[in-house]
């Protein structure tokens, strides 16, 4: 008997909830401790997710998350990142054919 295939599970930086990692962005720190996108998922280094929302990038820079979860022993510039989030996401009430991201509260 086969079972349901199994979604690798990470965990949000910002909010802290667990989700399918097909649904976060993952990133990692370059050598001059910018926060690089890698919407590919093969950059080199120790990754870190987060939900492809403004919320969450806005808790993870106030917890000081980003540093944390990539053991940096510096502050991380977050311009990269939250330029790759803001083209991500789209506005509430367009329309587009691919299905809607699904919303979670950041909150919790």
């Amino acid at each position: 008997m086969v079972g349901p295939t199994h979604a690798p599970m990470r965990m949000c930086v910002g909010c802290r909830l667990r989700a399918p990692a097909s649904e976060l962005i993952r990133f990692v720190a370059g050598g001059d401790l910018r926060l690089l996108p890698d919407p590919s998922r093969r950059l080199p280094g120790r990754g870190a997710h987060l939900h492809p929302d403004p919320a969450c990038f806005a808790l993870a820079e106030r917890r000081r998350a980003f540093g944390r979860a990539l053991r940096l022993s510096g502050v991380a510039d977050t311009g990269l990142l939250a330029e790759h989030i803001r083209t991500v996401v789209k506005p509430r009430g367009t329309t587009d054919d691919e299905a809607p991201m699904p919303r979670h509260d950041p909150a919790r």
